[in-house]
């Protein structure tokens, strides 16, 4: 079952839309401007990072920090554990 929600979490986020990026935004209240959110998707498209490498993930939210910018990218990381936790999927980031 793990790797079915691994390759379901990598499928999203290499396949997230500019608009989908902007609802979630607004939803989790960031801040981010449209060419923002085409950078982050394309991104995200070109270097599939895997968000269950801690290398990775790392990475990845260091892209979003030089994309948009360093307070961003650290709500974007908080969000992002909260949002593990929260469905008890903590084991899969280890």
């Amino acid at each position: 079952m793990s790797m079915f929600i691994k390759e379901m979490v990598k499928n999203k986020l290499k396949n997230i839309r500019t608009e989908e990026l902007l609802h979630y935004s607004k939803q989790y209240g960031f801040k981010i401007s449209e060419k923002q959110a085409r950078l982050i998707t394309e991104y995200l498209r070109k270097n599939s990072p895997d968000p269950f490498d801690e290398a990775s993930r790392d990475v990845m939210f260091q892209q979003l920090a030089v994309i948009t910018d360093k307070e961003t990218a650290k709500q974007a990381q908080k969000l992002f554990d909260e949002i593990i936790r929260s469905y008890g999927l903590q084991h899969l980031f280890d």
